[in-house]
């Protein structure tokens, strides 16, 4: 796995957005802080469109459980639920076919991943992660992506924007890995192969 060795600190549970102030149609928007360190202050961070998305990279945990990490979701009640012991920042939605919260969530980015200096981006996508992976790339940090489990055949329209800069694509189906460049297929998030 591309994740780095080593202990971790994972952070007592924080919703940036409980520090934030209130932004256009009741989202909340974080505050951000600048990076007093080049280092990266977490190992982690964990970026997904809420629903699926969010359940898949769950299900994930011990991928991620010892680690430090920050998450990114949409603000919606799954997620409220899924994440309310874990350090979230929520992103502006809807992306989809949204050319404004894809402009907010690349100025998103930009601020939090310079404030906290992720080694890696792990994502499963959607359109929440394209601008995280591009940014997180630009700004140093490896970039893992997911597919969903629901692409079989052909890769998301997600896969196609992040997989340029991913070090490393997972896919869930051995068919799709046939058909991705150097994607690889390790089995299911449900638990080995599918």
């Amino acid at each position: 796995m591309l994740l780095p060795p080593g202990p971790s600190n994972v952070s007592a549970p924080v919703s940036y957005a409980q520090s934030g102030s209130e932004g256009v149609q009741g989202i909340v928007r974080p505050r951000l802080r600048r990076a007093r360190s080049r280092e990266a202050s977490v190992e982690l961070l964990l970026v997904c469109s809420a629903g699926g998305h969010l359940l898949q990279l769950r299900l994930l945990e011990d991928v991620w459980r010892s680690r430090s990490r920050v998450w990114v979701t949409h603000r919606r009640d799954d997620a409220l639920s899924l994440l309310a012991q874990e350090e979230v920042v929520y992103a502006y939605g809807p992306t989809t076919r949204s050319v404004v919260n894809l402009l907010r969530n690349l100025g998103l980015a930009w601020r939090l991943i310079g404030r906290l200096r992720p080694a890696v981006v792990l994502t499963t996508g959607a359109g929440i992660a394209v601008p995280f992976a591009w940014i997180g790339h630009v700004r140093g940090a490896k970039v893992v992506y997911i597919e969903s489990l629901t692409r079989i055949a052909e890769p998301s329209l997600s896969c196609r924007f992040i997989r340029p800069v991913a070090a490393r694509t997972y896919v869930q189906w051995p068919e799709l890995a046939e058909r991705i460049e150097n994607a690889r297929y390790l089995g299911s998030v449900l638990g080995g192969p599918v």
